[in-house]
């Protein structure tokens, strides 16, 4: 399968339920006194790359993201909040929080307009698209088309075309030569043995033996070199409008997944911190407990860490992925933050996650050892579900900011919710949802009983409809004493059920929903600025 390496068969997905609602913990999260990594009150947006819009089927790094970013400027934004940037793998429903690298760029998200601008393509070679849906991104159509153009791409690169990017390439090697030959050599070999898993690899290429593995790089050395290229590209890209975004005064909210998957690059070359058996297979993997939205909990099934190795190594590899991350945002949010003080440790083979246990993780010491390098410590917790104190403490301990999720605020323990607007505390995010909620519209249509909308209707003193229901959260959103808000777009234009991101728990139609052209208009952008101004933003 051409397209396999940003899209071959993994199993399992990586998927969140959170509680709508979570009582106030009794402890000291945040000290004024201390600098904000955010240091101005202001807002956000929150929309993954994928869900621009474009001609080419998916949204990616071209003139939309430019054009989106003027927009976000003229409202008056400070932030772009998106999700993780790795490949995404058709097998785990093109999640982008379950990849084959926690390191690469997605391929999908290169801009074929400007290859052609940089003279690798020409624009009759675009031509042979076509007929994209405009709603939904088909990730097997896109990967379809996009390998054939940067495959071209490539092509042209190795005849001289667009010769003047021939040492830009060799000092992009060279800058990423901790994880970028890894990542190459994996996506090939997978190539090579018709996309099995590599734990599956012949023995002496799956445990990475020198002469093994020279042989067979020497064998496939220009495929090799072709994803390279593609990371290049990739990562090329993303530096432009990065620095574009820059010069509008935008800054960039990226995401970390915690886990990676086991079918990736970076299990198979560093399987020493990961608890492997001598298949090479996970004898622990990862999940969540039973709670009250799941009786069994949740099995992810990704390998989980080997922390002692790890601190035997001072960290190094938890360091240099969250040092890349820092790289490209200026923000970076840590998924899954409660695994950084203890997570649920489930046997393998297992078929639920009931049969697991807490396991104490060393993330006051890696968290040290990070705030020593990185001293502005430009890190969110994602903190929400099931958070005990310990976890708080933690984010306590570092300043961490964390998260305030409308959505869920209005439960029947409104009162006391750490959700709820006059529990926010300064040192906080608060986002009317996230991309794993439904849409507020979604939410007050299908969603919220009588009760819940009662209480949302007597909190903001307003009368309540489908129609306004979101204007009227956002407007709670904009007023809280949180240092940052962000509205997930679909929030921003009040959009119903069918513009969801992601259902947890469900395998299918998830990762797809598309901005529509035009949708975000001037008179948007001028009506958020409005509330930027009001609320002091």
């Amino acid at each position: 399968m051409e397209t396999a390496f940003w899209g071959y068969a993994h199993a399992s997905d990586k998927s969140y339920t959170f509680g709508r609602s979570v009582r106030l913990f009794p402890c000291s999260t945040t000290n004024v006194h201390k600098p904000m990594i955010i240091p101005k009150r202001s807002s956000g947006i929150l929309l993954h790359i994928t869900s621009l819009p474009s001609a080419y089927g998916i949204g990616d790094l071209g003139s939309e993201a430019y054009k989106f970013a003027d927009l976000l400027a003229e409202a008056g934004q400070r932030y772009w909040q998106i999700l993780p940037l790795n490949p995404t793998e058709i097998g785990s429903g093109n999640s982008p929080y379950s990849s084959h690298s926690a390191f690469a760029g997605n391929p999908l998200l290169i801009s074929p307009e400007r290859l052609v601008e940089d003279g690798l393509l020409d624009k009759k070679d675009l031509r042979a698209g076509g007929g994209f849906d405009k709603a939904k991104v088909d990730y097997p159509k896109v990967a379809a088309y996009k390998v054939k153009l940067l495959r071209l791409a490539y092509d042209n690169f190795k005849e001289g075309e667009a010769g003047k990017l021939k040492s830009e390439f060799i000092r992009f090697q060279e800058a990423h030569k901790e994880w970028l030959p890894d990542f190459t050599c994996f996506v090939a070999f997978k190539h090579y043995f018709d996309q099995a898993p590599w734990s599956e690899w012949p023995v002496k290429v799956q445990t990475r033996q020198d002469h093994a593995m020279e042989a067979l790089a020497a064998e496939l050395k220009d495929e090799i070199e072709r994803e390279a290229f593609f990371q290049f590209l990739f990562y090329r890209q993303w530096a432009q409008l990065k620095a574009y975004c820059t010069s509008r005064e935008i800054t960039f909210i990226g995401d970390m997944p915690f886990y990676v998957s086991h079918d990736s690059a970076d299990v198979w070359a560093h399987r020493h911190i990961f608890k492997l058996d001598r298949a090479n297979m996970p004898t622990a993997v990862s999940g969540v407990p039973p709670d009250y939205f799941s009786e069994t909990g949740q099995l992810w099934g990704t390998p989980v860490f080997d922390w002692k190795k790890l601190q035997e190594q001072h960290f190094d590899w938890w360091v240099q992925r969250i040092a890349h991350n820092l790289e490209l945002f200026g923000l970076l949010r840590l998924d899954h933050f409660r695994a950084f003080s203890a997570y649920w440790e489930v046997p393998a083979g297992d078929k639920t996650a009931m049969n697991g246990k807490w396991v104490k993780t060393p993330g006051a010491e890696l968290l040290t050892v990070i705030r020593k390098k990185f001293p502005a410590m430009p890190i969110i917790a994602e903190d929400l579900g099931e958070i005990d104190q310990p976890v708080r403490d933690l984010m306590a301990q570092f300043d961490l900011p964390g998260m305030r999720v409308l959505l869920f605020a209005f439960g029947e323990d409104l009162p006391e919710s750490l959700y709820a607007p006059h529990h926010h505390i300064q040192n906080s995010i608060v986002y009317t949802g996230t991309h794993d909620n439904s849409t507020v519209r979604a939410w007050y249509e299908h969603d919220a009983s009588r009760d819940d909308k009662k209480r949302l209707s007597d909190y903001s003193a307003q009368r309540l409809s489908k129609e306004n229901v979101s204007s009227v959260m956002a407007r709670l959103a904009y007023m809280s004493v949180s240092q940052l808000v962000v509205l997930p777009m679909q929030d921003v234009l009040g959009l119903g059920k069918e513009a969801i991101m992601n259902k947890p728990s469900t395998a299918k139609g998830n990762w797809q929903w598309r901005l529509q052209p035009g949708s975000f208009t001037k008179t948007v952008a001028h009506r958020l600025r409005e509330e930027v101004q009001l609320y002091g933003r």
